[in-house]
């Protein structure tokens, strides 16, 4: 902090480097959709300057002065960052056509690159547009990664060529648990996907998709049912829980399946990654099926259960072929006593923190999300039966106080790429719903 105020009848504008020119676009944008008027033109604002001494992509340095703001940085993504800064300090220093931002010098960079927020739509869709707006607010909180769970037993969500009918179907289910026969129903075209994605691009912030198989499959298996043991019937799930439906693991076909959808994120997604899901995989069918004893008995198995490590490992080298790397639930680390895990899979620890300790163990890479710890946003805000969400509590202290690398040494802490939050939508049925339950933890989180 420094003495004195940079002080400005009307907003600041902005002027910098050509190679900042979309980052300062975006933010004038940001701005004049906030407060309803153009940033200002005249001398006396924001100058964006390229400094190539500050190290880090995400890392700027801010001096504000009775003058003017100037902002430093070496990549464009700095630039961004500083500007959203800035956001929030007009944003809080804002008031009748008057501007006023205490002086001082900032220098910031982020501890961790991977900077979280996951939303659930396949149980409740939400349209282009509420996402467009969550992620503008979550650019705001320098938040980096949009993790896009994109289906589950209750909807699948983008189109796949060669299967239709996980739009024709899988998109769509009856609220069978009311006499009014509600449909939920919505998926997101190739250009609706590309929109996010570019959107998401122009804030620094990575989008990835979320396909989750072989468990949560029943919106799949109602599209497709000679993709799982029994032939069905199958339906979308109306209810929520963890069901038997999974994909058969003793039968190929669900690799043709698997490397459509794969090939289609590939197209759609220029992310470095997919989470394949892996979570909660029921093997009730899978005992049973005659095809995945056979596969057991081919691979000397002696439970259902080292199947899914067999599926995740063979997921996993299909997405490598493909330039990806795949993220799974910290499931994926169990039952691969015989099909190790490939080192480049991405383990996201989301039953505590010990998925996490155990996966940088083993040498993996670690993304914790623990819902002990302030990073499920479905929980109750407060201990209250009147709270919307979960029977569960998270606090925003609880999301403030996350460390990701408690308990960890020096060089198991250096395989922990970060931390997310996760808006599960079982109970969320409306975006403005979904804002409630969604801030102010992620801002204490981020």
């Amino acid at each position: 902090m420094k003495e004195g105020y940079f002080r400005r009848t009307g907003l600041p504008g902005v002027s910098g480097d050509r190679v900042f020119h979309s980052e300062i676009e975006v933010f004038t944008n940001q701005i004049q959709e906030i407060f309803g008027e153009q940033p200002g033109t005249s001398g006396g604002g924001i100058v964006c300057v390229l400094n190539g001494d500050i190290r880090g992509r995400e890392a700027y340095r801010m001096l504000i002065s009775p003058g003017g703001i100037e902002i430093q940085a070496s990549e464009p993504a700095g630039i961004f960052h500083a500007l959203q800064t800035v956001r929030q300090l007009i944003l809080t220093g804002y008031n009748g056509g008057e501007l006023a931002i205490p002086c001082g010098e900032i220098d910031d960079a982020p501890q961790f690159g991977w900077r979280g927020f996951m939303l659930d739509t396949s149980r409740h869709f939400y349209s282009v547009k509420t996402l467009r707006k969550f992620i503008d607010v979550l650019a705001l909180h320098h938040i980096s990664v949009f993790h896009w769970h994109l289906t589950d037993d209750q909807g699948w969500r983008f189109p796949v060529p060669g299967y239709p009918e996980l739009i024709n179907k899988g998109s769509r289910r009856v609220d069978c648990r009311s006499n009014w026969g509600r449909i939920f129903e919505g998926y997101y075209t190739e250009d609706d996907i590309k929109e996010v994605v570019a959107y998401a691009a122009a804030r620094h912030i990575e989008v990835v998709p979320e396909v989750d198989i072989p468990g949560h499959a029943s919106a799949i298996l109602a599209s497709y049912p000679e993709l799982g043991c029994t032939g069905g019937p199958h339906h979308v799930r109306d209810t929520f829980g963890i069901f038997d439906d999974v994909l058969c693991a003793g039968n190929d076909a669900i690799y043709d399946f698997a490397a459509a959808v794969f090939d289609t994120l590939v197209r759609l997604f220029p992310s470095e990654y997919v989470h394949i899901g892996g979570d909660e995989v029921k093997t009730t069918y899978w005992e049973q099926c005659p095809k995945c004893r056979k596969r057991m008995e081919e691979s000397g198995f002696e439970r259902a259960a080292q199947l899914q490590g067999q599926v995740t490992v063979r997921f996993v080298r299909m997405l490598k072929e493909r330039g990806k790397t795949a993220i799974g639930w910290d499931e994926v680390l169990e039952n691969t006593d015989i099909n190790s895990l490939p080192p480049e899979l991405v383990v996201m620890s989301w039953r505590g923190k010990q998925g996490g300790q155990t996966a940088v163990a083993k040498g993996h890479r670690v993304i914790m999300s623990p819902l002990t710890d302030g990073c499920y946003f479905d929980y109750k805000n407060y201990d209250c039966y009147e709270e919307p969400g979960q029977h569960k509590i998270t606090t925003v202290s609880q999301s403030y106080h996350l460390n990701p690398v408690a308990d960890m040494t020096e060089s198991q802490a250096a395989l922990v790429m970060g931390g997310q939050g996760n808006l599960w939508s079982e109970l969320i049925y409306a975006d403005r719903l979904a804002e409630y339950m969604i801030f102010p933890r992620i801002c204490a989180l981020a």
